[in-house]
């Protein structure tokens, strides 16, 4: 089955409905949203769905998914992790340190983890049949890789956010001779502006958050067993997402007297729960999104403790939910989301934000006070049709049909 002419290819490295990512989320539902505006679309991607192990979950090969009168071809190519995976750790500390890595090692890092050969192949093969290549997010082998093959019909979601990695010389010429990039947020673009050489073709695109018919916070408290007050964390259970910090400000937070609050989380990942808090944190794994848009509108807050985000969607949700959020404020972009609609607390130590922790458990009416705002943010900016109409005009402007 070859690609139709002047299809739109999106390439993340995982995709599926158990799959958990920002990035992934973003591509699966534009996917579905250009599919439902009569666009011809394909997903090109993995059999991975877990991102530590790369194991070839999915069955190569060829589906589709029907959206509204259209439907959506997947591409599952498998991946091959037969390297040592040696340099992808020592160079890889070396990075996260800040020392000079030079351009050979910096291609051993980047090689030295998942290879998605089929894949390069496919679109070595038939990059012309694609009017666009939409690559996201920047950092994974499929985007680095795969996204030079075609530059003048690539497009990059580069998903950025301040870290040592962006700043790798390797990645300037992915970036730079693109022929396009969408950004999710201004800080993001203006990031990138300071670290590549961006082409001309650039803009804020956005993302859209999907508006539920209805919350139910109690069917979800009386679903798992929640009593009382509980605070909500979506997400990958690691520590680049801020999880451990989190659970050490709440582990001190309970041993300073701290309300009968509960921390619940769910998403991907090993929480690794301390005996200690063995009751105070529920852990409700990886659960439906009518179940999480439920724990959204039941929790206290939402406390998003990544300083690594470039959009993160659940400060949204959450706010739609009009649950109020606690972020860290070392991610520009929540900062930006929470400074334009006051819905939130940022905290700059762990010692702020179990003060936050205590004032949500003090003062419950305040805190709903708080949240008043996000909801109107949220659909004043990034309601899917506002956004799927940046990325049409996008798409015309940069791209010729063939």
């Amino acid at each position: 089955m070859t690609p139709k002419p002047n299809t739109i290819g999106l390439v993340p490295p995982r995709y599926g409905p158990d799959v958990v990512g920002g990035a992934e989320a973003v591509i699966a539902e534009l996917a579905a949203g250009l599919v439902e505006r009569g666009w011809p679309v394909e997903i090109l991607t993995t059999c991975a769905r877990d991102h530590v192990t790369w194991d070839n979950e999915y069955k190569p090969g060829v589906s589709t998914e029907s959206y509204g009168d259209g439907e959506l071809v997947v591409r599952r190519f498998e991946t091959f992790t037969d390297t040592k995976g040696k340099h992808r750790q020592s160079i890889g500390n070396r990075i996260l340190m800040g020392e000079s890595v030079s351009i050979a090692e910096q291609q051993l890092w980047v090689n030295d983890s998942l290879r998605v050969p089929d894949l390069w192949h496919f679109v070595s093969d038939n990059s012309d049949s694609y009017r666009a290549l939409v690559f996201a997010p920047y950092m994974f082998w499929t985007t680095f890789a795969v996204g030079q093959i075609a530059p003048d019909r690539t497009i990059i979601m580069p998903c950025l956010h301040d870290e040592l990695p962006a700043r790798l010389e390797l990645f300037q010429p992915m970036i730079s001779g693109a022929r396009g990039i969408w950004f999710l947020a201004d800080p993001e673009a203006e990031l990138a502006e300071s670290i590549f050489t961006l082409p001309r073709r650039n803009a804020v695109v956005g993302a859209g958050i999907d508006i539920p018919e209805n919350y139910d916070g109690q069917a979800f408290k009386s679903k798992f067993n929640i009593v009382g007050p509980y605070l909500y964390y979506a997400g990958r259970r690691e520590w680049g997402k801020g999880w451990l910090e989190l659970l050490g400000a709440f582990e001190t937070y309970c041993a300073t007297g701290g309300a009968d609050l509960t921390l619940v989380t769910s998403g991907a990942g090993d929480p690794d729960v301390p005996p200690i808090l063995a009751d105070r944190v529920i852990d409700v794994g990886f659960i439906s999104t009518e179940d999480r848009n439920n724990a959204m509108a039941g929790a206290s807050a939402y406390v998003q403790p990544s300083a690594l985000e470039s959009f993160s969607r659940t400060v949204l949700e959450a706010w739609l939910a009009k649950t109020p959020v606690i972020a860290n404020s070392g991610s520009a972009v929540v900062s930006w989301h929470v400074e334009n609609s006051g819905a939130g607390l940022l905290y700059d130590s762990v010692e702020e934000l179990i003060g936050y922790l205590h004032w949500i458990a003090d003062n419950p009416a305040n805190a709903e006070t708080l949240a008043e705002g996000g909801a109107a943010y949220v659909l004043s900016k990034y309601q899917w049709p506002d956004v799927l109409d940046r990325i049409e005009q996008s798409l015309n402007d940069w791209t010729t049909a063939q």
